[in-house]
């Protein structure tokens, strides 16, 4: 019996070890790689900025600055203002998951990669800038430790000025990286970065236009306008130079503008204020903001109206594979324009002024429209203003967050509230995160969305 065992067994042991060495690394998924590298890493958190600084956050901005309007479902209630605890927990989730917490991963992983550790407290800085400029106050210094040891589930809040003076100090930082030899580098970044294919030359124009933009931020609150000028010397120069939020043609790739167009008709239309003041002036880039209406025009959705007759969001914003602005030549100039005019010095600000709308004309239809130009651009010492420069940035950073910041920092253009609305106002932030309420003992709650962010201080 026992060598009859024996003989039974011994084939299942030799079966079973043939099988253990045919198998062997068959079972470890490609796609579930057991290493994190500073590419993979780099990746994911650039698909999540594009994410959340294309997606329903940008469509909230361009509802509260009138340049789209909402008209059904969940986009009818944010043009109506109706904004609760519960509507953004995911966008807050996912900039401290997907973008702070993995963006700080970067950081601490590049110690022999400068380069990587600059793009990621780039990445870090605008996922800082989106939640502070949502959210005012947040969980910064004590938040992101991660499930270890330095875990705290309960960061306290630190104030929107620390937070902005923790982006600045991000952004310097990352120039530092980005001037570090390419010796100086184990790895080099390559096609794992979808902005700027490893170009670290792009990178620091960008992290120094991105410097400008949040010391902008701070207008109101005595910020250098000097120190804008002096960093856009270096920024973004041309509009082949532009930071863009990059998407393919298939599944989850879509452009975010399209996939919601696509999987929501009828949910957003033009808003008629942008429209009225582009047929106003007779602007080139109307067709490419805006599609036809059903009467084969141009027109927007006025103020508490859900009318769906009107043009739908165009292909500059809405088309499959469409890149998205984060950070562009066109903004560059106007934060030029912006700065020289605090600064008295109105005929460089009507030069910068003018070659923005330039740019913009140029990027979005094209080529250049030289009788739209000697109307709008072709400003100088004696005829340029701020409304003037505020305007038309509203106009050319058209679907970006931007506009939002901009209005609430200066009151242009001028608007006019949703008669319809939940609260008297035009919202001024969002309130603090259901989540976050629950779970953070220390969470700084706010419902009050007519409550300025700090450097909100007009």
């Amino acid at each position: 019996m026992k060598k009859l065992s024996l003989l039974l067994i011994l084939p299942m042991l030799l079966f079973t070890t043939s099988c253990e060495k045919f198998i062997e690394d068959y079972d470890v998924s490609p796609n579930s790689p057991s290493e994190v590298t500073p590419g993979l890493l780099l990746t994911m958190t650039q698909v999540a900025v594009f994410a959340q600084y294309t997606g329903q956050l940008s469509r909230n901005a361009a509802v509260y600055a009138q340049q789209i309007n909402g008209t059904d479902f969940q986009m009818l209630d944010v043009a109506n203002y109706v904004l609760f605890e519960g509507d953004n927990v995911n966008e807050w989730t996912s900039i401290y998951t997907d973008i702070l917490m993995e963006s700080q991963a970067l950081i601490d992983m590049s110690g022999e990669n400068p380069w990587y550790r600059g793009m990621g407290r780039v990445i870090k800085a605008m996922g800082l800038g989106l939640a502070t400029d949502c959210w005012g106050d947040i969980p910064n210094r004590e938040a992101l430790g991660g499930l270890g040891g330095a875990a705290n589930f309960n960061p306290n809040y630190d104030a929107q000025e620390v937070v902005y003076e923790d982006i600045i100090a991000l952004l310097d930082a990352a120039i530092v990286d980005f001037g570090k030899d390419i010796s100086d580098n184990k790895i080099l970044p390559g096609g794992e970065d979808l902005i700027y294919g490893g170009d670290v030359t792009l990178w620091m124009k960008a992290a120094y236009t991105l410097k400008a933009r949040y010391t902008m931020h701070l207008s109101a609150r005595g910020a250098s306008m000097q120190d804008v000028i002096d960093a856009l010397a270096n920024g973004i120069s041309d509009n082949s130079e532009d930071m863009m939020a990059v998407f393919g043609t298939s599944g989850n790739e879509l452009n975010t503008w399209y996939a919601f167009e696509n999987a929501r008709p009828g949910y957003m239309h033009m808003h008629a204020t942008f429209i009225d003041f582009l047929v106003s002036i007779s602007d080139p880039r109307l067709p490419f903001f805006a599609s036809t209406d059903d009467n084969g025009g141009y027109s927007g959705t006025p103020l508490g109206s859900a009318d769906q007759t009107t043009s739908p969001v165009g292909s500059y914003l809405a088309t499959t594979g469409q890149p998205v602005p984060l950070a562009t030549y066109e903004e560059a100039l106007f934060l030029k324009a912006e700065a020289y005019m605090r600064l008295n010095n109105a005929g460089s600000a009507a030069t910068a002024h003018n070659d923005a709308i330039k740019a913009s004309v140029l990027k979005v239809t094209g080529a250049s429209d030289p009788a739209f130009e000697a109307a709008q651009a072709s400003e100088t010492a004696a005829s340029i203003s701020l409304n003037k420069i505020m305007t038309h940035k509203w106009v050319a950073c058209f679907g970006m967050f931007e506009v939002w910041n901009d209005w609430r920092r200066t009151g242009i253009p001028t608007l006019v509230p949703n008669p319809n609305g939940e609260v008297a106002g035009i919202p001024l932030r969002f309130p603090t995160p259901l989540d976050e309420r629950v779970s953070n003992s220390n969470a700084l709650v706010i419902s009050d969305i007519l409550l300025p962010v700090w450097w909100d201080n007009n």
